[in-house]
């Protein structure tokens, strides 16, 4: 089992970083391209669409039909069905890293999507 550690970031708090440690694995993990940054502003390893939550459980959570804790649920089942979380582990430990940092554009960093699949991601790792 390869130990990885899991960190978030928020997309504007890394802007022209340089990026420049080979352990790290970057990944934006929201379905849309943060509004208002230029990719190459922003230092990242890939960009996984398929490990944030479907457009509709977005928008959803979005405009208050579900709250934070729904929202994670449902969210954890797409991670679930889809083994997103466990291919994007997967990817960061076959590039070689031993830190994993989930990039996200959301202001709210205690209601974020990317804490559910850290959580996701975590337990991936367990189950090697």
């Amino acid at each position: 089992m390869t130990a990885l550690h899991i960190d978030l970031a928020r997309v504007h708090d890394m802007l022209d970083d340089e990026g420049s440690d080979p352990t790290e694995f970057r990944v934006l993990v929201d379905r849309l391209w943060p509004r208002g940054v230029k990719k190459e502003r922003l230092q990242h390893d890939d960009w996984d669409q398929d490990a944030a939550p479907s457009s509709d459980l977005r928008t959803a959570f979005h405009s208050g039909e579900l709250d934070f804790e729904e929202f994670a649920g449902h969210y954890r089942r797409e991670l679930d069905d889809s083994g997103a979380a466990q291919a994007l582990r997967r990817r960061a430990i076959d590039a070689g890293a031993t830190r994993l940092v989930l990039l996200f554009a959301a202001k709210d960093t205690e209601h974020t999507h990317a804490q559910v699949l850290r959580d996701a991601v975590a337990e991936a790792e367990a189950g090697d």
